[in-house]
């Protein structure tokens, strides 16, 4: 076959030619380089309608302002790490970034991250997230992997590396929402009572009467609690600890956090992670008793441990004034619920319990919202249940609006 010489075209203008080995090619000008120079991108196929397909993706792109920037090829796992090291870390809290971490290098990287970056497809993810649940793994697991490669590729897009973010049409799996049942009042009160004749029973009253997050009671200092104007302030948030190992020679222990001598990779708090979580919050005056009895124990705590007492200011502390890790609070919260013969639950179904009280007593909305912490409104939606109780109210309500003489 005779080679095809391009024809000259005017500026800006693609072109279409075939070499003198019959191979077919297209050039575009999809813009400006830094330099000033046209930005003439290349397709190349082995018939000329291949390659007249490419040129007008070329063009489609350029038009709707998606062309990928010129520069190094990307492959998945190039981009995810960078994304990962260079982009979140800086910006985001320590427990973000080690949920980012795990999805991408346990899940990310070994199942899509050989692919070229430009080249990923929504099908590529979805076969992805199917041989997740295959393997297991919850679909709740499975939607935060979804999550976690939207952020990373939609940051991609935003650069220019890809023209078309393709985990924006991907399809994760349905996810079953579990509904949540806040406890009554008189399961409320059993805890009370059961809480009373342990440590730091105040701790329970904290999260069931005010709804404060376990980071947030965990991390409460004695300066931030002002009794005398029965209100305190959270403040910063404590963080799930992890260590690494600090011995000169093997210990035999596998895991950091058991080690002789542990070294603490994070501090044991952070500030809260939005403005609205730094908030007053006014104490009734049963628990302003119950924190200044709280206050006089741990006094006690302080002068039977002497030099031992590690001098924190922690309103819930340990015998010896350490701050009380995330993972023994919890225990001890499953510990309550038995003992108290309550149903097992989540500690977080606390908060639930407390913003559904709230409802129960007809607080206006700013007001909840200030008081849980939320910063966005629809977070009632979640947070709130109608149970029973409430149910009844409103029936008697438009009983007597609509029927009643």
């Amino acid at each position: 076959m005779p080679r095809q010489k391009p024809t000259r075209t005017a500026n800006g203008q693609s072109s279409v030619y075939q070499d003198q080995d019959g191979y077919w090619h297209g050039r575009v000008t999809v813009g400006i380089r830094d330099d000033g120079r046209p930005d003439r991108r290349h397709a190349g196929a082995s018939t000329e309608a291949e390659v007249i397909r490419k040129v007008r993706r070329l063009e489609r792109l350029r038009d709707a302002g998606r062309t990928p920037r010129r520069g190094q090829r990307w492959t998945v796992t190039r981009w995810l790490e960078h994304w990962l090291d260079n982009i979140v870390r800086p910006s985001v809290r320590e427990n973000t970034y080690s949920g980012y971490r795990v999805d991408i290098r346990v899940h990310l990287i070994p199942g899509i991250g050989a692919h070229r970056l430009e080249r990923l497809a929504p099908e590529h993810l979805e076969k992805l997230y199917s041989a997740m649940l295959r393997r297991g793994s919850a679909p709740a697991t499975v939607h935060h992997v979804h999550r976690t490669v939207r952020n990373a590729l939609g940051e991609a897009e935003r650069r220019g590396h890809l023209a078309r973010n393709p985990a924006a049409l991907a399809k994760p799996p349905r996810v079953e929402e579990h509904e949540v049942e806040p406890f009554t009042v008189e399961e409320i009160q059993q805890l009370f009572k059961c809480a009373g004749d342990r440590r730091n029973s105040a701790r329970w009253v904290l999260a069931l009467a005010l709804g404060l997050r376990q980071g947030e009671t965990l991390g409460l200092k004695w300066a931030d609690v002002d009794l005398e104007r029965a209100i305190l302030r959270t403040r910063r948030g404590r963080q799930r600890p992890r260590w690494k190992h600090g011995c000169s020679s093997p210990c035999g222990h596998r895991h950091g956090g058991h080690c002789p001598d542990r070294i603490p990779l994070r501090e044991e708090t952070a500030d809260t992670k939005s403005r609205a979580g730094r908030r007053t919050i006014g104490l009734p005056e049963p628990l302003v008793e119950l924190l200044r009895v709280h206050h006089q124990q741990q006094d006690t705590e302080r002068s039977a441990a002497g030099d031992l007492w590690c001098g924190g200011d922690w309103v819930f502390a340990s015998e010896t004034g350490e701050v009380l890790n995330p993972r023994t609070d919890y225990t001890r919260w499953k510990g309550l619920l038995r003992d108290a013969g309550i149903r097992d639950a989540r500690l977080h179904d606390a908060r639930h319990t407390a913003a559904t009280v709230l409802l129960l007593l007809g607080v206006p909305d700013r007001a909840v919202m200030d008081l849980m912490g939320w910063s966005k409104s629809d977070m009632a939606a979640r947070y709130q249940h109608l149970t029973a109780p409430i149910r009844r109210d409103v029936a008697s309500r438009l009983g007597a609006l609509l029927w009643d003489r």
